[in-house]
């Protein structure tokens, strides 16, 4: 069967309350305990979303991020007790798209979920954003198939990578606050430096030739970013 989202969480009634709530809003809903629990739910079933819990009694979501992200692309949001800035930057380094800290509110994960979903029916949909194409052979983006391409080498991103690549293309050449990323790419404009820091750092590591000397997307300094694309 296929859902729009999977909790891998060892909290059980939590993870059912936030099921039940999920659902009164037609967002499918299945629910794991465990590692285990989840490869043997995953199998069998699909899902367009993971929230993932750290602390899975004696495992460790940090691990089962990595075992997930070797097979999938899926969105992973982390949701955790765990309040430390550290841990929010492991578990965006390992794999994770975002991190919500318990106790979480049901509206705000919802949220959250569903603008993945948005995102994710969009790609299905083959959905097209109008854009200025002023030098394809250079550098230009694929909805499509989530890639986009940089001198003529196709590169494949994962889903957050692609929302951030495809804001700062629907504005390149010009600045992109981080304000504007937080609100068009995460649907929240309360995030932390950190987090963009490291998606930023990720898609550098992806596209540019040296990262720490970027040639495509350029750091405005108490700004935000700017993708350059020759006219």
């Amino acid at each position: 069967m296929h859902y729009n989202c999977l909790i891998i969480d060892d909290e059980i009634e939590l993870s059912k309350m936030t099921q039940e709530y999920f659902e009164m809003f037609e967002v499918s809903c299945a629910i794991a305990s465990s590692a285990e629990e989840c490869l043997a739910f995953l199998s069998e079933n699909t899902a367009d979303v993971f929230l993932l819990d750290i602390n899975l009694g004696n495992e460790s979501g940090f691990t089962l991020c990595k075992t997930l992200r070797e097979t999938y692309d899926t969105p992973i949001l982390f949701i955790s007790a765990r309040q430390s800035d550290d841990d929010v930057l492991v578990a965006l380094n390992i794999g994770g798209d975002d991190y919500v800290k318990k106790p979480y509110t049901l509206s705000v994960l919802l949220a959250k979920v569903k603008v993945q979903l948005k995102r994710l029916a969009a790609v299905k949909n083959k959905a097209t954003v109008e854009e200025e194409k002023p030098d394809d052979s250079a550098f230009g983006i694929d909805e499509a198939t989530m890639s986009c391409t940089v001198e003529g080498k196709e590169i494949a991103l994962k889903a957050k990578e692609f929302a951030l690549l495809s804001c700062l293309y629907a504005h390149k050449n010009t600045i992109v606050t981080k304000e504007q990323l937080f609100d068009e790419v995460w649907g929240d404009s309360f995030y932390s430096d950190g987090t963009l820091n490291v998606h930023i750092r990720r898609l550098r590591e992806k596209i540019e030739e040296d990262p720490n000397q970027p040639k495509w997307i350029k750091t405005i300094w108490g700004t935000g970013y700017k993708l350059e694309i020759p006219l």
